[in-house]
């Protein structure tokens, strides 16, 4: 058997070879965009025998024309805008406007009023002072006698709440004075008017607590001073007294606005009041307060008939008389008073007029409610029924 052997023809292209040239387009930006005059005198036939609708010429489209597609019309010598003069050394654009400033304002736009200037061509607009019919006023407040006490103050009078609880409340439009809702704040009333609050308010009222702490030795009542920590930090769930009567969840809420309601000093132990009600902390607190506070106190010395009469009553601090108090001898070595007012370290100092000196200084009783069974460094909440 013989083999052929077919030689093939090689891929690459040869001289004179055109099948395999590649086909070279031409580049579709440079291609002339106008297309061939249109023969409408005799139109040529097609292979079915149909007539070809004659080719209108279209205009040269223009690769930069505008956004509504009309072209572009050449800039002319007259619509240039004028050469702009060089600026000199340390001068800005904003110096040419000043000394030529526009010589109208746009129409049907208010010019401003707080920062411009009348050489810059800033003209003053007209602005409503009427406060009836222009919104941008706040309402004004009614008119009421001076004389007449503001109706947040009277609400705290009452009892109702305290003065910060009745300003939102007024805000929110939960107080009615004779029937009418009052939202504005300053309002005066009369003494003898009828004020009245809605249920909303009543409802914020009840979800506010008040806590009773028994205080130990070493923290501050109020903020932190002195590297001593403030009392209310030992308010957390770890340190409620584990016979509560009042069965509440705590939340981390109940200590937003918490405050002591009373002083109790460093080195002071017993029952502290800590409070979100501003109702309680005006009744302890307040400059009318005559809510009794009752401490047992350990001292040292010796204590005549007229010493005794003397802390009873008689007593002056800082140049001030003291009220009337009761002080009796508990046992032989301890004290107790019964006061209606509580000015810094009073009692301490009370005892170093008549000769004596305090090692031990305990609050067992604010009003009716007693600090009891609470162990020392926790708290509990203040009962429903609770009246101070």
């Amino acid at each position: 058997m013989t083999l052929t052997t077919l030689k093939l023809p090689s891929s690459k292209s040869k001289p004179g070879n055109s099948a395999h040239k590649p086909v070279r387009r031409p580049d579709a930006a440079k291609r002339v965009r106008t297309s061939a005059p249109a023969n409408t005198e005799n139109p040529q036939p097609n292979t079915a025998g149909q007539v070809k609708a004659p080719v209108v010429d279209k205009p040269e489209r223009q690769r930069n024309h505008r956004h509504d597609g009309k072209p572009r019309q050449p800039a002319t010598p007259d619509s240039r805008a004028p050469a702009e003069r060089p600026l000199q050394r340390g001068e800005f654009k904003r110096d040419e406007y000043k000394r030529n400033p526009p010589k109208t304002l746009v129409q049907g736009r208010d010019t401003p009023r707080r920062g411009g200037k009348a050489r810059d061509g800033f003209e003053q607009g007209d602005f409503n002072q009427d406060r009836a019919t222009n919104p941008m006023f706040a309402p004004k407040p009614l008119a009421s006698n001076p004389d007449f006490p503001r109706l947040s103050k009277r609400m705290a009078e009452l009892g109702l709440c305290s003065r910060r609880e009745a300003d939102e409340w007024i805000v929110n439009g939960w107080v009615k004075v004779d029937g009418q809702v009052v939202d504005v704040l300053g309002t005066r009333v009369a003494p003898e008017a009828r004020i009245e609050v809605s249920k909303a308010a009543e409802k914020h009222q009840s979800e506010i607590v008040t806590i009773l702490l028994h205080k130990p030795v070493g923290y501050v009542s109020g903020q932190a001073e002195d590297g001593y920590e403030p009392a209310v930090v030992l308010v957390h769930p770890d340190n409620q007294w584990a016979e509560d009567p009042v069965r509440k969840t705590f939340q981390r809420g109940f200590l937003k606005g918490l405050a002591p309601a009373g002083r109790l000093d460093i080195d002071s132990t017993g029952l502290l009041v800590l409070t979100q009600d501003g109702r309680v902390a005006r009744q302890l607190i307040g400059e009318d307060s005559t809510t009794e506070k009752e401490y047992l106190v350990r001292v040292e010395g010796t204590l005549s008939a007229e010493g005794l009469k003397k802390l009873n009553f008689g007593l002056a601090l800082d140049g001030v008389a003291l009220k009337p108090a009761k002080v009796s001898w508990q046992n032989e070595d301890q004290l107790r008073f019964v006061l209606r007012e509580g000015k810094k370290r009073q009692i301490r100092r009370m005892c170093e007029l008549v000769g004596l000196h305090v090692v031990g200084l305990k609050r067992v009783r604010i009003g009716s409610v007693t600090l009891g069974k609470l162990p020392v460094g926790q708290w509990r909440y203040l009962r429903p029924g609770e009246r101070f």
